[in-house]
Order: C-alpha cells, then sequence, then structure tokens
C-alpha cells in the first residue's frame, strides 16, 4: 500500500459522522461574511449599509492577482460593512446580511440536471473559477485560478485530487466522494483542461473503502482519471505527501508542487468548480462536518458561508456540559476558537468539540533527547531544534533550519513523550523569520 517515505504518526481516526449523509443546514437570519477568506490579499467590499443583495451577488472584490472575490450567501438588505470577530479571534472586515427570502441572482443554473459537457476553453475555464470566488477547500484557502496559471518555463503533468481527509474526526469529504462524484467526477475534467493534463490521480485513504469502490466504478466513464488506494498515515493529506505517495517524487524545499510536474487541488474544490463552470454558482456554502465525544448528533453539513458556527452546533444537539474547547478545523492542524459566535467560512472544514480531558495540556517536562519528533517528521526537520531557537528568539537560525518548510501538521508535538509544545513555537519561528524574508526583499 502506497504512501509517503519520511515521518508521519497514526492519530486514532474518531470518524463518527462517516456513515451521516450531508444535510442542508436551515438558512440563519443573519450572516456575517468576512471580505478576506483565502490567501493573498483581502477584497474590498462593493456594497454598503442599506443595500439589496441576491444569493451570489459580488459583495467583495478580489483586485490582486492571488485574492478571491465573495459573494453573498443569502438574500436580504446589507446591515453594515464592519469589523467582527473571526475564527482566529481577531477583528476582521465583513458584511453583515439581514436575511429575507431566499432570491438567488438569475445566472445561476439551480436545477438538478448533472452537466457533463465542458464547453468552456482554458482562459475562461480560468476566468470563471476567479470570478466564482473558488479557493482550496482543504483548508489552506489558496485562490484556485492561481494554481491553473502555470508559470513560464513550468509545465503541469498530472493533477491530483486530495480525497485523503486524514484529519481525525473529519468526514466532509468522504460524504462528497460518495454523495457528488459525478459532479466531481466532472470537476476534475474541467480542472485538466485548465492545466492541459491528460491524467488525474485521485488518492483516498483505504479507511474509505466505500468511496475507493465508488469512485473506481465512476472511472470508467471519465477518461484520463484515476484512484489510488493509500495506506492510513497522517499527514497523507499534505501535498507534498500526497505527491510522494501517489507518484514517488519529492517536492524541492522550498519549492511548489510544479517543479516535479504536478498540481493539487481538494475533493471538496474540484466540486466547487463543477458548480462555478457548468452551473455559474459562486463559491457560497461548503460541507462541514460537526463532530465530537460527547456531541448528540455528529453530522456533516452543507452551510451557507457567514452562518454562526454557534448555529451549527445547536443544530447537532447544542454545547455539551463538559466542551472544554471547541475547535475549527481537525484536532492535529485545526484553532481553538475564542467564542462561537464566530462564521463559517470558505475555509471551514470541521468545528470540532473536545471534552476536558481531551483538551487539557499535559505540563511540559525536559526535553529526553528520545528524537521522537525528528522521526516523524514528514518533512525531515528537526523539530525540537527549530523550537530551541525559535523559543530562544535566534531567528537566523530559525531560518537555516528550513523552517519555513514546515507544514504545521502537529505530528512532532503530537509524538513528544515530555509534551514540549514544539509547534507553538515553530510556528512562532515561522512568522519571525516570514517577517526577515519579506524586509529582507523590500530592500
Amino acid at each position: 500500500m502506497k504512501t509517503f517515505k519520511i515521518g508521519g504518526v497514526h492519530p486514532a481516526e474518531n470518524k463518527f459522522s462517516a456513515d451521516q449523509a450531508i444535510e442542508v443546514l436551515e438558512l440563519p437570519k443573519q450572516v456575517a461574511i468576512p471580505i478576506a477568506q483565502s490567501l493573498g490579499a483581502p477584497s474590498k467590499a462593493v456594497v454598503k449599509k442599506g443595500d439589496e443583495v441576491k444569493v451570489g451577488q459580488v459583495i467583495a472584490k478580489g483586485e490582486a492577482f492571488i485574492s478571491s472575490n465573495i459573494h453573498s450567501s443569502v438574500s436580504g438588505k446589507v446591515l453594515k460593512v464592519d469589523e467582527i470577530m473571526d475564527q482566529s479571534g481577531y477583528r476582521r472586515p465583513a458584511v453583515i446580511i439581514t436575511v429575507n427570502g431566499d432570491e438567488w441572482d438569475e445566472s445561476i443554473d439551480r436545477s438538478e440536471e448533472l452537466k457533463t459537457d465542458i464547453n468552456l476553453s482554458k482562459e475562461d475555464i480560468i476566468k470563471r473559477i476567479h470570478e466564482m470566488g473558488i479557493v482550496g477547500l482543504g483548508g489552506a484557502t489558496f485562490p484556485s485560478h492561481v494554481k491553473l496559471m502555470i508559470p513560464d518555463g513550468k509545465k503541469a503533468e498530472i493533477l491530483i485530487i486530495n480525497g485523503v481527509e486524514c484529519e481525525p474526526y473529519l468526514t466532509a469529504d468522504h460524504r462528497l466522494m460518495l454523495e457528488k462524484a459525478d459532479e466531481m467526477m466532472i470537476g476534475i475534467q474541467i480542472l485538466m483542461k485548465g492545466l492541459e493534463v491528460d491524467k488525474a490521480i485521485i488518492g483516498v485513504e483505504n479507511n474509505k473503502p466505500d468511496a475507493i469502490a465508488h469512485l473506481k466504478n465512476l472511472c470508467a466513464k471519465y477518461s484520463g482519471i484515476s484512484i489510488e488506494a493509500l495506506k492510513v498515515q497522517y499527514p497523507q493529506g499534505g501535498e507534498k505527501q500526497l505527491i510522494d505517495a501517489c507518484l514517488g517524487r519529492q517536492v524541492p524545499s522550498g519549492k511548489l508542487p510544479i517543479e516535479v510536474g504536478a498540481v493539487v487541488n481538494n475533493v471538496g474544490t474540484a466540486f466547487a468548480v463543477y458548480e462555478a463552470v457548468q452551473k455559474n454558482k459562486p463559491l457560497i456554502e461548503r460541507v462541514v462536518t460537526i463532530t465530537g465525544k460527547s456531541l448528540k448528533q455528529p453530522g456533516n453539513y452543507m452551510v451557507r458561508i457567514g452562518t454562526s458556527v454557534n448555529e451549527l452546533i445547536e443544530k447537532a444537539g447544542g454545547l455539551p456540559e463538559d466542551t472544554a474547547k471547541v475547535v475549527s478545523g481537525g484536532p492535529m492542524m485545526g484553532k481553538a476558537l475564542n467564542a462561537v459566535d464566530v462564521p463559517v467560512v470558505k475555509g471551514t472544514s470541521g468545528i470540532l468539540l473536545f471534552k476536558e480531558e481531551e483538551a487539557r495540556r499535559v505540563e511540559p517536562t525536559n526535553c529526553i533527547r528520545c528524537a521522537k519528533c525528528i522521526t516523524v517528521c514528514p518533512m525531515g526537520l528537526e523539530p525540537i531544534l527549530i523550537a530551541q531557537y525559535a523559543e530562544n528568539e535566534m531567528f537566523e537560525n530559525v531560518e537555516n533550519e528550513r523552517a519555513m518548510d514546515c507544514i504545521e501538521c502537529g505530528s512532532c508535538q503530537y509524538t513528544c513523550p515530555a509534551a514540549r509544545p514544539l509547534l507553538d513555537y515553530i510556528r512562532l519561528g515561522k512568522f519571525k523569520v516570514g517577517q526577515i524574508i519579506r524586509n529582507r526583499s523590500k530592500k
């Protein structure tokens, strides 16, 4: 069974919601839609207080090269354009809309008909994906149109679709592969046309045998697409690890996947691309897993962007009394929320409720030089060394130890017997080194 060659861990899977079909969450009474929901420059609001908007209408434009448009996920009146607390705990600009009915922009095809013919040219595909605000839905939220714009001197050879969903607890991608597989397959063909490649591989871990079997059956209908069943090993969903597992190619330090002829997209992104290109539908909703060991009704929901996380929790049975931490994303790479009255955004793959015994951090002790963190690092780094340099503000050393190659998977901290906060210090080091690099480039 294929997997990546360096490092990796095996946390408990806890996929409690894997058998729960996707449900559509009821429309909220109000949404707060942040105008910065992708990597790159924030978008610029193009609506104001009192404006009437429809579902799918542009409310913020991404004018920079690496940026994305933001669309209204509801119809109603703009209450205000103001700063709100986002999932990171910072106040960010957002468009707050009071919901009135559910009136969609007339250009959006809302029919259930599967549209198989791909009529747009490569250039028009890229333009449409840009206009519809499609970003990577695996968590990174990199604007998808940029991935299709291959730099001069480089050539894409193969598209890899990430159906791994290696984070414990999360099942949104799993359900999407079971319930929206045809749409996803056409989305993959659209991406292949945009990249001018004739081959795509969907990588899926073998803990999803139903999804693997379903997709393999469909492959006969869609030329050039194959399924690769992969060994269960975290963080298989990292794009460099996925390329290694599927192709046996290693992306060089500091380089992007295109260096080895690959482009990686998530299954959720492929589905969003289908809706954008074939249905003219912007990215206004996404599948979100809501789960936790004490939660009454773990499930997978199609949620409008801007809906409060609290409404999702209420739908799943309410906040359990023993909840000590609420995490956006999975337990390995997700971020703890300061509050639950924050909006679901394009990058929200899951909401995870931790009990006290799961959330409580063990008091760290001295490093015993066991080298487990080095053994499990999928990027071949020395996490303890980077963390110690960052702790002591030796940021030149942090950079020299290739901290910017860290994918922040948390394997080092997960496996550390001394409970050292390795990832916390590495993130600090990366932030400081990033500042140093940007300042250096300005000179």
